[in-house]
């Protein structure tokens, strides 16, 4: 039988100004440890610690845009665009433009703070 999800959980984030989290599907909201399915809602100027984590991450942006640092460069990943990230890469993500940005990401294995690997500040 189906299983409805009536909310997200509301997971703390990190970086330099308040990311809204929304979890929907993952180890926290609906126990599933083989994927996490979030939405984000970062404000304009939100940076995080740069990461290297041990899950893929796929990244829909739903409106605005996001900033992919890279150890070769950077990608602004704009409205109706998507982004993939290879489990050990270092990437780090922020939202500098007016507006911030909303997206959704889905992580494989589901995403864990123990797994990320964020960069020490």
């Amino acid at each position: 039988m189906p299983r409805l999800i009536d909310a997200p959980s509301i997971i703390e984030a990190a970086g330099t100004k308040p990311k809204r989290i929304e979890e929907y599907a993952g180890r926290v909201n609906s126990g599933h440890q083989t994927v996490s399915v979030a939405r984000m809602v970062s404000p304009q100027g939100w940076l995080e610690p740069g990461q290297r984590p041990e899950f893929e991450e796929i990244t829909v942006v739903l409106s605005g845009m996001l900033r992919v640092e890279h150890e070769g460069g950077a990608l602004e990943v704009r409205e109706g665009q998507a982004i993939v990230t290879a489990p050990g890469e270092w990437v780090r993500y922020s939202t500098p433009e007016t507006g911030g940005a909303q997206y959704v990401a889905v992580c494989l294995p589901a995403f864990s703070p123990g797994t990320v690997h964020r960069d020490a500040e």
